[in-house]
């Protein structure tokens, strides 16, 4: 199986667990660190078109940088997306992506659904 991508913290329990299962799964996947190769703002946006979701619903609200950053009264949907874009800890992990679709690992078995 090709084309799947996964944008992943190795610190991260449910993302490893995430990458473990596509491992199992024999799925060969394009492994991103997001961390040290943050998603250009392009990426991001796509990434939310496959999602389904808002900026806002990607965002991890309980990082100290969401709030250093004052996001929770940022309203305006670039904005929210470029603070992801320069601060990739925000993003939540673990993201797979595979034919146009994508799915937060949150639990895991979004992402099952999206690899049948």
């Amino acid at each position: 199986m090709a084309n799947v991508t996964i944008w992943h913290n190795p610190r991260c329990s449910k993302s490893r667990n995430a990458a473990a299962l596509l491992e199992e799964k024999g799925i060969d996947a394009e492994v991103v660190k997001y961390l040290d190769t943050p998603p250009t703002k392009e990426e991001l946006t796509a990434v939310l078109k496959m999602l389904g979701i808002t900026a806002r619903e990607l965002m991890r609200t309980k990082e100290d940088i969401y709030k250093e950053l004052n996001l929770k009264e940022v309203t305006d949907e670039d904005k929210l997306i470029e603070a992801m874009v320069e601060n990739p800890k925000l993003i939540e992990r673990p993201i797979v992506m595979k034919d146009g679709k994508a799915a937060i690992g949150r639990p895991l078995e979004n992402i099952v659904e999206i690899l049948n």
